[in-house]
């Protein structure tokens, strides 16, 4: 019986574009550019290293470097040989990481010695146990790992280095990479995404090589070929620039122009001299490129399209501004988790102005979407506000070793519950409206108050704490600490905030600590969040 659709694997597309494009620009860095065929042999050279250093199919591997081509060669190369690749916020710190490689059962790490003033071997040294001569780790905290890989010009004791692991992998042959490569199976994992969820600590969401097909969906309805050239100065890291940008790229054969960081005046510049024609983001990346361009005017008529959600009230005039100021960029509304693969809901470029400012989009194909009310679970009528619901093949595996979270995220219908609230539309399009849960959203990135509470509770003098979010006209949102000190404890905000440092990603430290002699408490012991939000924006505002 022949298959309706051809599954494919992530590492398959290496081939696949090199074979069809060749000599074509397919990656530019800073002043480093690779074609398709250079990205192919970069990315078997990290395989066949990988697959000396004895990662096996199946190994869970972290990846915790800043956007650079190495990156994408081992994301690649994982792909390619069956492990499973688990990446890492680069703006995690200690108590972050030490979190992801122990619920991972992450077996490698491969990471920087440093980055700019990011001192990352020293971050590791502090979380796991090295060797004191060669590089077989044995630390009975973390009993699944076997290696670190550091990647820089110097050699470090209990550590490989980068370079001295290609070269190892020289011996590797070709029959023995083609049967890795061949052996892949699309159903099998093929990256664990953390996110903060709605609820406790970070949680590893599995998805196999199905996603491709949600993205060549995606792609096709923006009409991206490779005549097109992608900017990514998200963190890829995050699902969005993940799949957006670096496996959009090997889908399609568009070129990506990949940043180490974003930096709005050199995204516009890099708009005019690459001739970029899509670039995605969220409503802070927008607001800062508008910024940009009204100071630049540079020219930016390259540019055709991408997605930048929107449907909040404070995205709506940062849409309809950039409209203007950054035209002919047609961007495309949309929603998402990293439990469905990103994009559920997507505009399309016939969208009026109004569907593109004050909607987050239509059900892509393979998703079902809903508004239930949250109390009975009974779907709403058009325009009444509920809870946002999915399915689809898209949806996650499940999260990582977390079977009571995965299965509390379903109903019993099989519905996926985002905690989000929203609307359905006369048109048939979705407006996401705000979150149900206290979950933040920091310049796009998801802050579990419930994690930074944990950690502040570890903090001497803290009898109680409760985080929430305040608006901020830049990052949507930031965190604002309520701390209850313990009696006689004198406290005040630089010792909560210099607590923090270097424990967790700077997007999670408290904007503001504000102490209190009680928190405000309902009936049944809960912290009544709604109550501090409203002092928040009363002491806060205009401060």
């Amino acid at each position: 019986m022949i298959e309706w659709y051809t599954k494919k694997t992530f590492g398959s597309l290496v081939d696949t574009m090199s074979e069809r494009f060749g000599d074509r620009e397919a990656l530019v860095f800073k002043d480093e550019r690779y074609s398709f065929l250079e990205v192919r042999k970069r990315v078997d050279e990290v395989a066949c290293g990988l697959i000396q250093l004895g990662v096996s199919p199946g190994d869970h591997v972290a990846l915790w470097l800043m956007n650079r081509p190495e990156w994408i060669f081992t994301m690649f190369a994982l792909a390619r040989i069956g492990a499973v690749q688990v990446p890492v916020n680069s703006r995690f710190r200690t108590h972050d990481l030490a979190y992801l490689l122990k619920q991972s059962d992450a077996r490698y790490l491969i990471t920087h010695d440093t980055s700019g003033p990011v001192n990352f071997l020293e971050m590791v040294q502090e979380v796991v146990k090295l060797p004191e001569s060669g590089f077989a780790m044995e630390d009975p905290d973390f009993s699944e790992m076997r290696s670190v890989i550091i990647l820089g010009d110097t050699e470090y004791t209990g550590c490989v280095h980068w370079q001295k692991m290609l070269d190892t992998g020289a011996s590797v042959s070709d029959t023995i990479l083609d049967a890795r490569i061949e052996a892949c199976d699309p159903d099998l994992p093929a990256f664990i995404m953390y996110t903060s969820g709605t609820t406790g600590f970070p949680k590893g969401v599995m998805h196999n090589h199905i996603m491709l097909r949600l993205i060549e969906e995606r792609a096709f309805r923006m009409a991206i070929t490779e005549n097109d050239t992608i900017l990514n100065y998200l963190p890829l890291f995050h699902l969005f620039s993940y799949s957006e940008c670096a496996l959009t790229s090997m889908l399609t054969g568009a070129r990506q122009v990949l940043m180490e960081t974003f930096a709005p005046d050199e995204c516009i510049r890099l708009v005019e001299t690459e001739g970029v024609t899509i670039m995605h983001g969220f409503e802070t990346h927008l607001k800062d490129l508008t910024e940009s361009q009204e100071r630049l005017k540079a020219d930016v008529s390259s540019l055709r399209c991408g997605v930048f959600a929107a449907g909040t009230k404070s995205s709506v005039q940062i849409c309809r501004k950039a409209a203007e100021v950054l035209a002919p960029l047609a961007s495309i509304t949309g929603f998402g988790m990293s439990e469905m693969g990103v994009g559920a809901l997507v505009g399309s470029l016939g969208d009026s102005i109004e569907q593109r400012t004050e909607s987050s989009g239509y059900p892509a194909p393979g998703f079902e979407c809903r508004i239930l009310d949250p109390e009975t679970n009974k779907e709403r009528a058009i325009d009444e506000e509920g809870e946002i619901v999915f399915k689809g093949y898209g949806l996650m595996m499940g999260y990582y070793n977390k079977p009571k979270e995965t299965a509390d995220s379903y109903d019993e219908e099989g519905w996926f519950h985002t905690g989000d609230t929203g609307i359905r539309r006369a048109d048939g399009y979705f407006r996401f409206l705000g979150r149900y849960k206290d979950m933040l959203k920091v310049g796009g990135e998801n802050v579990d108050p419930m994690e930074v509470e944990a950690l502040l509770l570890g903090a001497d003098g803290v009898q109680q704490v409760a985080v929430i979010g305040f608006p901020d006209p830049r990052l949507t949102e930031v965190a604002v600490a309520y701390v209850q000190p313990k009696p006689g404890e004198d406290l005040c905000e630089d010792n909560i905030i210099e607590f923090c440092r270097g424990k967790m990603a700077s997007f999670k430290i408290p904007r503001h600590v504000l102490f209190v002699d009680e928190l405000p408490m309902t009936a049944s012991g809960k912290v009544r969040k709604v109550e501090l939000r409203e002092n928040a924006v009363a002491l806060l505002t205009n401060s």
